[in-house]
């Protein structure tokens, strides 16, 4: 707890107070909002990223985590920018976040902008791409458009909004409520990874099911007791 309360510090509690917050997820979803942040949630992302020392983030779906990501690749980079030089990353210490709603970028890229007061040492890319219902090894998924230019050795899937996937496949999409997120780009650039790359589904249990099985190398797997998936491979 006592750790938890330094992160709230890190992060700073007229932030977070500053933050209009929503109790019914009708209202969220009627008047397209964003959602509230989990703090444990935002804690265990950040721990993840300076225990682990990762260097290379990409995630899936803009938000409160992106700010508790680049706090943790900070902290990253001053303890270890004179180590990496010899290290495969182009960019060590790079966070791109990936959304298909602009308004969502936007209000991200102004909240990290205010937090760091135009003093950022982490560089993030704020990355848009529309998302499409497609296929993957003959199941019905969806797919991101365009993917940044990244070989991360840490994902975070927390996106998209599954109401706002573009076509069909044969007359199915994930737009009904019946349906589920089922994002499948990850899949396609798994050989590229570096070992120990750690990938984390933030819920998303079907998600994480077709995910699992469909990685061909040996990864270790984890769904812990708050719903969060992770591989490790």
């Amino acid at each position: 707890l006592n750790e938890i309360n330094e992160f709230i510090k890190k992060i700073g509690k007229k932030n977070l107070k500053s933050f209009k917050y929503y109790n019914n997820p009708n209202k969220l979803e009627k008047n397209n909002l964003p959602y509230k942040p989990e703090i444990y949630d935002l804690y265990f992302l950040y721990k993840l990223i300076t225990l682990n020392k990762r260097l290379s983030l990409l995630e899936f779906g803009s938000g409160w985590s992106t700010l508790a990501l680049s706090i943790g690749l900070n902290e990253n980079k001053q303890k270890y920018i004179n180590k990496v030089k010899n290290l495969r990353f182009k960019k060590p210490f790079s966070l791109v976040t990936v959304d298909n709603e602009k308004k969502f970028l936007d209000i991200t890229k102004k909240r990290i902008k205010k937090f760091y007061k135009n003093n950022q040492s982490v560089e993030i890319k704020y990355h848009f791409s529309n998302v499409e219902m497609c296929t993957h090894d003959s199941r019905i998924c969806h797919e991101y458009s365009n993917l940044p230019m990244v070989n991360p050795d840490f994902i975070y899937l927390d996106g998209p909004d599954q109401f706002k996937v573009k076509k069909d496949i044969n007359g199915i999409s994930t737009r009904h409520k019946d349906m589920m997120p089922m994002v499948c780009d990850i899949l396609k650039f798994e050989y590229f990874y570096t070992p120990g790359t750690i990938i984390i589904c933030d819920g998303r249990a079907a998600n994480a099911k077709f995910l699992k099985d469909h990685l061909k190398r040996n990864w270790k797997y984890i769904n812990d007791k708050k719903k969060t998936n992770i591989f490790s491979g």
